[in-house]
């Protein structure tokens, strides 16, 4: 499992011309589910983000939390990081788990964070969303759960 994680200072997805999630400061979170990830996956990078002290204490220094600056947190799901660029100039989608398999454990990474009291909002699932956000700072981080052979 994957996931690019954005301190954002706003983010929102549109479906169409309908907004459907809306956050102010905190973390854009893109999650992609491969093939052979488990719930324990989901489990750990849920746990891993809600903890991340990237926000500035009173000394500038990276130091708080999510829950310690009051953020909320937009989960997108996005196949598309698990793309192979390795050959050619198509990407492969191969190592992407099945749309039924990766929704389940995106709803499981949503609800986790929900059960440690995030505010979460996500996009819709198989949808073509558009993602607006705000990167503030900029911070933007890489997270794989621990079964991901990078």
């Amino acid at each position: 499992m994957r996931a690019i994680v954005q301190r954002v200072s706003s983010a929102g997805v549109t479906i169409g011309a309908q907004e459907c999630a809306r956050i102010g400061r905190g973390f854009l979170v893109l999650l992609g589910v491969a093939e052979g990830d488990t719930e324990a996956d989901a489990d750990y990078l849920a746990e891993k983000i809600a903890g991340l002290r990237v926000f500035e204490d009173e000394q500038g220094r990276m130091n708080l939390s999510l829950s310690d600056v009051g953020g909320s947190l937009l989960a997108v799901s996005n196949f598309t990081l698990l793309a192979d660029c390795r050959r050619g100039r198509r990407p492969s989608f191969s190592g992407a788990a099945a749309p039924e398999k990766a929704k389940s454990l995106y709803e499981r990474f949503v609800r986790r964070l929900q059960d440690g009291g995030v505010p979460v909002q996500t996009g819709q699932f198989q949808e073509r969303m558009q993602v607006s956000l705000c990167n503030d700072g900029p911070v933007t981080l890489i997270l794989e759960s621990p079964t991901r052979d990078t």
